[in-house]
């Protein structure tokens, strides 16, 4: 079965051929170096949020940013959505868009939202094009699921504070963004991207390929 991810679907857009000897070959572009901080901060996060979705369901960083929503109150279908292994998924024709979701807002009358936590070291954080797809596909694979969305997605940021003193703890400023969603593009995307996986391999990488720069100057 093809599998595709929001990050699949990122190389599709920059790099056909990248994306077609991933799926088609294992062919796979070497990974940047894990940020284990990252990984620990998203898991204490997800803690800290649990929390809250037991006591209460409402949280004071939402609560702070007038967010009108609660944390989604199932937790074993959230885990189930956070876990490599499942996540939020759509099958269509023996091929599988698939998301791991951080968590999810549920902003009554049956709407759900994508709630995403990024960490990061930018004094300004920016809500990339990569984030924008998959905030539109994880609520796409929300409405696919029976789930009505309020076309918003909830992203908070923890930046680390670089104007105060570290003193033996690393100091974090929040930063909430409210971002529109919008799936209409993404069941078209998702076909189109299957179809192109089952045809021949591009010729050549996209100009922007930071891949297909290395290897030409390798090549030299």
């Amino acid at each position: 079965m093809i599998k595709i991810s929001p990050k699949s679907l990122n190389l599709y857009f920059e790099c056909p051929l990248c994306f077609w000897l991933e799926k088609n070959r294992g062919v796979v572009r070497p990974s940047p170096y894990p940020f284990q901080l990252n990984l620990e901060v998203d898991n204490i996060l997800k803690q800290d949020f649990d929390k809250h979705r037991q006591e209460s369901g409402f949280h004071p960083l939402l609560e702070s940013n007038n967010i009108p929503a609660k944390l989604f109150q199932n937790q074993t279908l959230l885990n189930e959505w956070r876990d490599n292994s499942k996540g939020l998924k759509y099958e269509h024709n023996n091929a599988l868009l698939y998301g791991i979701l951080d968590d999810v807002l549920d902003f009554g009358d049956g709407k759900l939202a994508p709630f995403d936590y990024k960490s990061t070291g930018e004094k300004v954080p920016d809500v990339y094009d990569k984030f924008q797809l998959q905030m539109d596909i994880y609520s796409y694979l929300l409405e696919k699921n029976g789930y009505s969305t309020p076309k918003k997605a909830v992203l908070v940021f923890y930046i680390i504070d670089k104007d105060n003193p570290f003193e033996g703890k690393l100091p974090f400023r929040k930063e909430i963004h409210i971002i529109d969603t919008d799936s209409s593009y993404v069941e078209k995307t998702f076909k189109e991207a299957v179809e192109f996986l089952k045809k021949e391999a591009p010729k050549e990488h996209s100009q922007e390929c930071v891949f297909n720069k290395w290897l030409k100057e390798i090549n030299v």
